[in-house]
């Protein structure tokens, strides 16, 4: 039974989207557990995650949240060439991927404001 391209092109899609969330963890899950971060071990980190993540063939995303998601693991890739104090890292990367979780959570759960006034006109 020959498989599809279609299928194929999928299995891909979601083998580079699990891969970039694995990175996002494990870097996110480094900065927010550890109250001195430095610079060393952060590099190492994102090496070792880089090479899981080159693994997977980089494949085009369309969905935004998963554009944002890419462009925020392309962000914590440039932070390690950067210059700039380990603490400032940190906390804009933790503020970025709180962001990020605010976005997605904000399409999932709409909460209907005022709902009892949508009902008055029916007295």
């Amino acid at each position: 039974m020959a498989v599809s391209q279609k299928v194929i092109d999928n299995t891909n899609r979601l083998r580079y989207i699990r891969a970039l969330q694995r990175f996002e963890k494990s870097i996110l899950s480094y900065l927010s557990n550890n109250e001195t971060v430095e610079k060393e071990k952060y590099d190492k980190k994102i090496d070792n995650a880089l090479r899981l993540l080159n693994r997977v063939e980089e494949v085009q995303l369309y969905k935004g949240e998963l554009q944002d998601l890419q462009q925020f693991v392309k962000k914590m890739i440039a932070y390690k060439d950067s210059n700039e104090a380990m603490q400032i890292i940190k906390e804009e990367l933790l503020y970025t991927a709180n962001q990020l979780d605010k976005s997605k959570n904000a399409k999932r759960y709409k909460k209907d404001k005022h709902s009892q006034s949508k009902y008055k006109d029916w007295e």
